[in-house]
């Protein structure tokens, strides 16, 4: 007699863990899509890098100009109170040659010998700066005197090394304010002599005496508040009398 022999059932194989994702948060099931969490993280990390890049654009360009707002009417007409400026303060850049030489070897130069990246502080410049001996609110003035000239102020004009400026952007005549009836102030090295358009009133060097270098701020570059008054401010050029 023939034996008869059920066939085997087949057996269920397991089926393995799915595997675990690295990225997954605590508590997350092993199956689920964490793509959007993998994008809001990206999109997070981009607003981080713009933000850090607005910030150094932002103090990059703060430590070339800066705004300021003029307060009075030193300046009239040229400028008029409450206007509002750009202030460019890497105008005057300066760097000592010898000084960076002396750093190569075989090379010892003591003296100095300072060179201008752009231009020195010339006259008619309009510029920012910090009165002598004072720690309060800056000025803005017009430089009119530079170091080694001599200024005098009579018969209502400035007069340098003997030869009367012509001035056309005063509107009244200019009156000494320190003591003598005509004065004469030697401008010494690295010093500059400032006064207001509006002589009439001013506070300026007539009564604080000349300005140091190290005490510019920086040149007006630009006003552009309010936009009637939108304006570059170059350089003068003037003729002696």
């Amino acid at each position: 007699m023939e034996r008869y022999e059920q066939p085997p059932y087949p057996q269920a194989v397991p089926e393995s863990p799915p595997e675990s994702d690295p990225d997954a948060e605590p508590g997350e099931s092993p199956g689920e899509d964490t793509s959007s969490k993998r994008d809001n993280r990206t999109t997070a990390w981009e607003i981080i890098e713009t933000i850090l890049l607005a910030l150094l654009i932002f103090l990059m360009v703060r430590g070339v100009v800066l705004n300021f707002r003029v307060d009075g009417n030193s300046m009239e007409p040229s400028l008029s109170h409450a206007e509002m400026l750009i202030i460019n303060r890497r105008a005057y850049t300066s760097l000592d040659v010898n000084s960076m030489l002396s750093y190569l070897p075989g090379i010892d130069r003591a003296d100095e010998d300072r060179r201008y990246l752009f231009n020195p502080p010339n006259r008619g410049d309009i510029v920012v700066f910090r009165p002598p001996g004072t720690n309060g609110d800056p000025y803005i003035k017009r430089i009119i005197g530079l170091p080694g000239e001599t200024i005098e102020v009579r018969d209502g004009a400035v007069y340098v090394d003997g030869q009367r400026l012509d001035e056309p952007y005063v509107s009244s005549p200019t009156a000494w304010r320190g003591s003598g009836a005509e004065p004469s102030v030697e401008i010494p090295d690295d010093e500059y002599f400032m006064l207001g358009d509006n002589r009439s009133n001013s506070s300026d060097s007539r009564s604080f005496g000349t300005v140091p270098k190290e005490n510019i701020i920086g040149k007006s570059w630009l006003a552009y508040w309010p936009p009637g008054s939108i304006q570059l401010f170059p350089s003068p050029s003037y003729a002696s009398e």
